[in-house]
C-alpha cells in the first residue's frame, strides 16, 4: 500500500505540471489582458503607472508597449516564461498583482481565515448532519419522517445556493433583522471579548453557512441513504436479522462501516472546497473570501492571482483525492490498494 501512495504522490507532479500549463498558455492568448489595460487607460487618458502616454495622445509608443512585455513577461516564448513562472512558484514566490501591485501570497494570505473558516465548518457540519440523517432515512425508509425530510433536502437541492441566499438575507436580515446584512465580523470586533467574538463570527456566518450547506447537504445525505439501503438488502444483514439482531444493532456493527464507503470516496474531493468558496453566495453576504477574489481577479484580467489560486486549488485538489483512497481504505479493510483485495 505504501508503493501505491507512493505513486500516486509521484503523479501530482505531471498532473500540476499538465494544468497550470494549461491555464497559464490560456492567460496569454485571451483578450484584455494587463497590456490591453494599460492601453485603454492611456487612451482614456489616464496614466498607466509609471508610463506616460506619447506625444501623440492616446496610445502608447512601441517602447512602453516593450517596457511592458518586459514587465509581465510577454516578450519570452511561452515555454520559456511558464519555467520562469515555475521557478518562482517553487521558491514560494506566486508573483506580484497586476491589479493591487502587491505580492500575491500577501493578497490571498488575508483572505484565508475567512474562506478556511466557511470551508472546514461547512465540511463539518456536512458529514455530522448528513451521515446521521441518511442512516435514519435508509432505516426508515417510506415513513413520514423519510418522506418529510427528503422534501426539505430535495427543496435546498433544487434551488441554487444564491438564490437561498437572497433569500434568506432579504428575510431574515432585511424584514426581520435578525441578522447583520453582510460581513465577516462587525466594525466593534477588536473591542469585545473572547466570547463575544465568537457569537460575533457565528452571529455573521448563520445565513451564508445555510446557503453553502444546501447543494452538498442533498447530495451526502441521499449518498448515505443510498449506500445503506444497498446494504440492508444484502445477504449478511438478512443474516444478522435471523439470529435476533435488531435493526439498529445490525447496522451498527455490519451495515454502517460498508455504507461510509461512497462517502469516503468524495472526502478528498471537498478539500478543495475549504479556499475555493462562492463568488456569488460572498458577494451577496460582503464576505471578503478567496472565492470573490478569485472572480474578481479573472474580470480583471489580474493572471497572477488566478495562477496562483490555481496553484493552492489545484494542490489541494490532488491531495485530496490521495485523502480519498487513504479514508476508503480505513472503511474498507479488504481494500489493499497494488495488491488486489483479500
Amino acid at each position: 500500500m505504501l508503493g501505491y501512495f507512493v505513486r500516486r504522490g509521484l503523479l501530482i507532479i505531471p498532473t500540476f505540471i499538465g494544468i497550470t500549463l494549461l491555464v497559464f498558455s490560456i492567460t496569454r492568448v485571451v483578450p484584455g489582458g494587463p497590456i490591453e489595460r494599460m492601453m485603454t487607460q492611456a487612451q482614456l487618458g489616464g496614466e498607466a503607472g509609471s508610463l506616460h502616454r506619447s506625444e501623440g495622445g492616446g496610445t502608447l509608443s512601441d517602447e512602453q508597449l516593450e517596457e511592458l512585455k518586459r514587465y509581465y513577461g510577454f516578450d519570452k516564448p511561452l515555454l520559456s516564461s511558464y519555467a520562469i513562472w515555475l521557478k518562482q512558484v517553487l521558491r514560494f514566490d506566486l508573483g506580484l498583482s497586476t491589479r493591487y501591485q502587491d505580492p500575491v501570497w500577501d493578497i490571498i494570505k488575508e483572505r484565508f481565515p475567512v474562506s478556511v473558516f466557511y470551508g472546514v465548518t461547512t465540511l463539518v457540519l456536512t458529514y455530522l448532519v448528513c451521515i446521521p440523517l441518511g442512516l435514519l432515512k435508509g432505516m426508515y425508509h417510506g415513513s413520514r419522517f423519510d418522506n418529510l425530510s427528503s422534501a426539505v433536502v430535495f427543496l435546498g437541492y433544487a434551488l441554487p445556493s444564491y438564490v437561498i441566499g437572497i433569500a434568506l438575507i432579504s428575510v431574515f436580515a432585511g424584514y426581520y433583522d435578525w441578522f447583520p446584512l453582510g460581513g465577516f465580523v462587525s466594525d466593534n470586533f477588536e473591542e469585545l471579548s473572547p466570547l463575544a467574538k465568537a457569537k460575533d463570527v457565528f452571529h455573521h456566518a448563520a445565513l451564508p453557512l445555510i446557503a453553502y450547506l444546501a447543494g452538498s447537504f442533498a447530495v451526502t445525505t441521499l449518498m448515505m441513504k443510498n449506500a445503506l439501503m444497498d446494504n440492508l438488502s444484502a445477504d449478511y444483514m438478512r443474516t444478522a436479522a435471523a439470529k435476533g439482531l435488531s435493526l439498529g444493532k445490525s447496522v451498527r456493527r455490519h451495515a454502517l462501516r460498508n455504507s461510509l464507503i461512497p462517502v469516503a470516496t468524495s472526502f478528498g474531493n471537498n478539500i478543495s472546497l475549504l479556499i475555493g468558496g462562492s463568488f456569488l453566495i460572498e458577494t451577496i453576504f460582503n464576505i471578503d473570501g478567496i472565492g470573490l477574489l478569485g472572480y474578481e481577479a479573472i474580470i480583471e484580467r489580474d493572471y497572477p492571482i488566478v495562477m496562483g489560486i490555481l496553484v493552492i486549488s489545484s494542490l489541494l485538489y490532488l491531495i485530496g483525492n490521495i485523502l480519498s483512497d487513504i479514508c476508503v481504505a480505513i472503511v474498507d479493510p479488504r481494500i489493499r490498494f497494488g495488491g488486489g483485495s483479500r
